[in-house]
């Protein structure tokens, strides 16, 4: 037996050693499908499949780069780096770089992120005179979104009598011209939104039979993950790209569907089975994740819905602790026991940082838990926030790099004409957009041939020393790498140096980014080519596509010593040893929006299973009895899903209003609670109030009453990498120390007795604190 199928189970090995024909793969939550997927391409490749002819399709480059460095190391080779393995979006882009021009675009066609596709909407809406209140940017591309995504031509959605009528009743008849004005738009600036990475491939192998021969006979084994996640027009592609060999494997979990409201459906994984003949159907059921409490909850959650393919997880893991039930009496109270019980879990049971996630249902929740862990110094990473590339400084270098690629892209266009700033301003733009459209060229072609359109003499001069610019930068492209072009516009058009000049903090961050960018250009210029002789793409163009089709996932550093916040969908795919699923109330979780029919309320529970399965040992679920909704503050009950878990798998004892919260005592409650919290009924600060009346404050003051002492807010300190707590006994007078809250400082003063020693020490950013040596953890500077 071949040494990679050792440590598989039986079914994963059915999984891996059937080569001919389709063949469906139910992964239940943590059963090793990423394992079994790698194993199962390694095994068609000792089996003389040639790595060129193998496609794996994933949802995020970071799954797609595991699982080729994973292969590489099964086989100890690098025939892997053949392999087409990526996103469907990333490997149609690179196929359709080489065959746009059979479907009229350039080959160096922009990529539309989702911000420059809302700025063509809005350029669109506004030249028709249309209402931008109803026709308003994202309303308008998620509409086109969801059309291209069940490949829904504009031809088709305007001849669609019911598609007409919703737009009728939504206010917004001049929809189907919107669409159509739009991809005219998109097609004449040479550019593709990421819906079109999917529609134009489709359309490609539908109106190209040269090419839909080509890539069959190309990619005679089809592989994709997570398939339950994939939308119509995935679907439809996979179809025609596995009709002639018909090896197609499709991986997933429809317990895990989650993403109806990006174009997913389910349905596609519940047919597969009648799209083939003779399907093979492996189900792998062991779960190596999590505890079998963890499990027992998450099959009795999944239970209750009707749609799904009968499947049932078991573990041979330990039992371990049951599922905490928290109730508290509001948000900001639901992030503070969160921040407290991290704290005391890292102290009890040595966790890092990077053990704990907590999770919720939309992005606004974040706020309470943010707060509650920076007054704790707690560092966390935040997914969802606003992406790096997406960032102003970022965006602005990246556009001068786009337009000289592709001089048709007017977005990248029209946000550099006037930055920094030299002299075209907006009634010289607008007059150029005018001329664009009146005589159906680019607004870089009347650039180009300005003397002929009536401009001032001072405007002409400044046009067309931006030109001669642009022109000299595209130029270089032939001649230099990636890094020293984007080095040498960054430098020439001053942006850097403007940037630079800029001394506030706000103003060094954005440098520094500018620096970063540039890193990372430089980064991927020099790492290497396929060691087996095949040049890798090193050019502007291929960066810049890498960078549009990152995903929040690929941006951020999972192995970060950071308490991790994001919502559940972000979470799918992850684990983590310790998870709180945070804000379980009606009209949150499930969501208000998803409970209209049996089906919505069937994906909102298929995202509490997600939540519950991505924890490895301990599981908290919270909810706040009142919260802020729209500046309302709100009364909640509990979430259905909740009632429907298993009650001996649950600890309620830190249900009610805080009973039991053992994580919070130590760490910030108020001294009549800490003191009245031990051996029997808690007694709460609102008990007390309703048998004393409420303390005084300063305007009732009694005589002798003083205000709370305010302290002083501590300056956060970030520990250096290297940050190594020092013996006490290494510690004296004058010696230069790091404290990982306070930072830099040093001991001007050693009080105490010697089994309790303690230091005064004055900190460069926090003043003087008295620091008991026991208990701190102190790395001698010098």
């Amino acid at each position: 037996m071949q040494d990679y199928l050792q440590g598989l189970n039986e079914r994963q090995k059915e999984a891996v050693l059937h080569i001919e024909g389709p063949i469906m793969i139910i992964a239940g939550a943590g059963s090793g499908k990423t394992k079994v997927l790698t194993t199962r391409i390694a095994h068609l490749m000792a089996s003389g499949v040639d790595s060129f002819n193998i496609l794996a399709l994933t949802f995020t480059n970071k799954a797609a780069k595991e699982m080729k460095e994973r292969v590489e190391r099964i086989l100890g080779n690098n025939e892997a780096r053949n392999l087409y393995i990526g996103t469907f979006h990333s490997v149609f882009a690179r196929i359709l770089r080489a065959e746009a021009h059979r479907l009229g675009y350039p080959n160096n066609f922009t990529i539309y992120d989702t911000d420059d596709a809302k700025s063509v909407v809005k350029t669109v809406v506004n030249e028709m005179h249309l209402d931008d209140k109803l026709y308003k940017p994202s309303t308008v591309y998620n509409r086109i979104s969801s059309a291209k995504n069940a490949l829904v031509t504009p031809a088709d959605y305007a001849t669609d009598y019911y598609v007409q009528q919703e737009d009728i009743r939504a206010n917004r008849p001049a929809m189907a011209k919107v669409y159509d004005a739009y991809c005219k738009r998109c097609f004449k600036n040479g550019a593709m939104d990421f819906d079109d990475l999917l529609l134009k491939f489709y359309e490609l192998l539908k109106t190209n039979p040269e090419s839909l021969s080509k890539y069959q006979h190309k990619f005679k084994f089809i592989l994709i993950d997570e398939y339950q996640d994939t939308n119509p027009a995935q679907y439809e592609i996979i179809k025609l790209l596995g009709a002639m060999n018909e090896n197609v494997c499709v991986v997933g979990d429809d317990a895990q569907s989650i993403y109806s409201f990006r174009g997913a459906t389910i349905q596609n994984i519940l047919q597969f089975q009648k799209d083939y003949d003779e399907v093979k159907v492996v189900k792998l059921e062991q779960n190596y994740r999590s505890t079998q409490t963890i499990i027992n909850v998450a099959n009795e959650v999944i239970s209750k819905n009707k749609g799904q393919i009968p499947k049932v997880l078991f573990t041979e893991n330990a039992s371990g602790e049951k599922i905490r039930i928290v109730k508290t009496m509001s948000d900001n109270e639901e992030g503070k026991f969160v921040a407290d019980t991290i704290q005391e879990q890292k102290l009890r049971n040595h966790y890092a940082n990077r053990d704990f996630a907590i999770l919720y249902r939309t992005n606004a929740q974040s706020r309470a838990f943010e707060e509650a862990l920076r007054r704790m110094a707690i560092p966390y990473t935040i997914y969802g926030g606003i992406s790096f590339y997406q960032r102003k400084e970022i965006k602005d270098l990246v556009a001068y790099l786009r337009l000289i690629i592709n001089s048709r892209d007017e977005e990248a266009l029209k946000r550099i004409i006037n930055y920094p700033a030299r002299g075209i301003g907006k009634t010289t733009l607008d007059k150029i957009i005018l001329l664009a459209n009146t005589y159906d060229k680019t607004m870089w072609e009347i650039l180009t041939e300005a003397p002929c359109h009536g401009f001032r003499s001072g405007t002409l001069e400044v046009i067309s020393q931006f030109v001669t610019m642009i022109k000299s930068f595209s130029s270089m492209l032939e001649k230099q790498n990636a890094y020293e072009v984007a080095f040498h516009v960054g430098k020439q058009t001053q942006l850097v140096k403007e940037l630079f000049n800029d001394k506030s903090t706000e103003g060094l961050q954005r440098y520094e980014n500018i620096q970063e960018l540039l890193n990372s250009i430089k980064e991927w210029v020099e790492s290497p080519d396929n060691e087996e002789g095949e040049v890798v793409d090193k050019s502007l163009g291929a960066y810049l596509q890498q960078i549009t089709l990152l995903t929040d996932a690929d941006e951020k550093d999972p192995d970060a010593d950071t308490v991790k916040l994001m919502t559940i969908h972000a979470a799918k795919g992850l684990e983590f040893q310790c998870v709180f699923a945070a804000g379980l109330e009606e009209m949150l979780f499930p969501n208000a929006m998803s409970i209209n029919t049996r089906e919505e309320l069937e994906e909102e529970r298929r995202l509490f299973y997600v939540v519950v399965t991505r924890a490895k040992k301990k599981l908290w679920i919270t909810y706040a009895n009142t919260r802020y909704k729209f500046g309302q503050l709100v009364q909640n009950e509990p979430s259905r899903f909740i009632e429907e878990l298993p009650e001996d798998q649950l600890d309620r004892s830190y249900a009610g209003g805080g009973t039991k919260m053992s994580g919070s005592f130590g760490f910030g409650a108020g001294a009549f609670e800490r003191m009245n919290g031990w051996g029997g009924a808690q007694k709460t600060a609102a008990d007390a109030e309703k048998k004393y009346g409420p303390p005084p404050t300063k305007k009732s003051a009694t005589p002798g009453y003083l205000p709370p002492k305010i302290e002083k807010k501590v300056t956060e300190h970030t520990p250096t990498d290297n940050f190594t707590p020092s013996n006490v006994s290494e510690l004296s007078i004058g010696k230069k120390i790091e404290h990982q809250k306070f930072g830099f400082g040093e001991i001007i003063k050693m009080e105490g007795a010697n089994h309790n020693p303690m230091a005064v020490i004055r900190f460069e950013t926090n003043g003087e604190k008295k620091i008991l040596l026991n208990y701190a953890k102190l790395r001698v500077v010098e």
